[in-house]
């Protein structure tokens, strides 16, 4: 029993990690435009610069959907941080089907509409995402499980 929230605590902290990451992920999304537009522009087009060629109209309404995909990131991170040591802390299994509904919900839509758009580089990006997120979800399922 001691070894299964031992196992338990160490996995909450990853998954705090992880939260904390997407909350500061989005921050800089809102934070730093010029560095997001080229890192976007990198990972899509393999140019840092190719974005930057569409126009100022374009560019700046690119700037505004990442600084309002960063802002909803920061407040996903912000809930998940308030999940994880409310009511996680409270009832395990209740925090982790709220964990798992809300990545879930996340991944499924965005990864599958970035695969059909033809936008592969996005979903490579939720991949690392969910994985770092299903690790630590996994054990904890079967640690409650095993409680």
């Amino acid at each position: 029993m001691k070894e299964t929230v031992s196992q338990i605590e160490f996995w909450w902290r990853w998954l705090v990690l992880v939260s904390l990451g997407v909350l500061i992920f989005g921050l800089i999304l809102v934070l730093l435009p010029d560095f997001t537009l080229k890192g976007f522009s990198l990972m899509i087009y393999s140019s840092a610069a190719r974005i930057s060629e569409f126009g100022e109209p374009a560019v700046s309404y690119i700037r505004l959907v990442h600084a309002v995909l960063g802002a909803v990131m920061v407040g996903w991170g912000a809930a998940l941080l308030l999940v994880l040591f409310g009511t996680f802390r409270e009832n395990p299994s209740i925090g982790w089907e709220t964990v798992t509904g809300s990545v879930l919900a996340w991944f499924i839509p965005d990864t599958t509409f970035s695969l059909l758009s033809g936008f592969w580089q996005n979903a490579t990006l939720n991949a690392v995402f969910i994985v770092l997120f299903a690790i630590p979800l996994i054990v904890i399922k079967r640690s409650l499980n095993s409680v």
